[in-house]
């Protein structure tokens, strides 16, 4: 039931709102996670980023074991794809049981290597809109974008260390932004039924 003398701001929940009530509590409860996980990034960074690397590590680990018993119990699969599926089997093992092993060095592994994955995909999106230059209709944005690009991503490469903590500041920062966008949408946002 419906209460049309109820303020704006008033959530009204009726029997064809479902979806709609659904959507706005997805987008609290995920923008709520999204920004604790942003404080988190931002309030202690190094345990955050342990956390991660302990994520991934399980998921390997979990993966290691999935591929080993498809190796081992799938009928389907000929003596080279259980060879197959038994060697990526023991890349996943051996990785996530090495993170695990180490989890700080781990992390700390982790997001230099996507610094610098990072900054060559700066550089190279860069050069990459340099040499298509002739074939864009609108040249001056085109090369102000592959200077800063080509900039952003030899300045990641030249020191991967300083990279890597304003990367992860980056992304703590974004993730508390969005997050609370998100909640602020899904509050203000009014459902169709609260708008008659």
């Amino acid at each position: 039931m419906s209460n049309n003398n109820a303020p704006a701001s008033t959530i009204v929940i009726s029997e064809d709102s479902g979806p709609e009530e659904t959507t706005r509590l997805a987008l609290i409860a995920g923008g709520l996670i999204t920004v604790g996980f942003g404080i988190a990034i931002l309030v202690w960074p190094t345990k955050a980023a342990v956390t991660l690397t302990g994520v991934i590590a399980l998921y390997a680990i979990i993966a290691g074991l999935v591929y080993a018993s498809i190796g081992v119990f799938s009928k389907k699969i000929g003596a080279g794809g259980r060879v197959a599926h038994l060697l990526l089997a023991g890349l996943y093992l051996v990785a996530g049981i090495y993170a695990f092993s180490s989890l700080q060095q781990s992390a700390a592994f982790l997001f230099l290597l996507l610094t610098i994955m990072v900054g060559v995909m700066w550089v190279i999106e860069g050069f990459t809109a340099l040499f298509t230059l002739g074939n864009a209709k609108s040249k001056v944005p085109t090369i102000v974008y592959a200077v800063i690009s080509v900039i952003a991503g030899a300045t990641l490469l030249s020191n991967a260390l300083w990279g890597a903590v304003f990367l992860w500041w980056f992304v703590g920062i974004s993730m508390v932004v969005l997050g609370g966008l998100n909640v602020v949408r899904a509050v203000t946002g009014r459902t169709p039924k609260a708008r008659r």
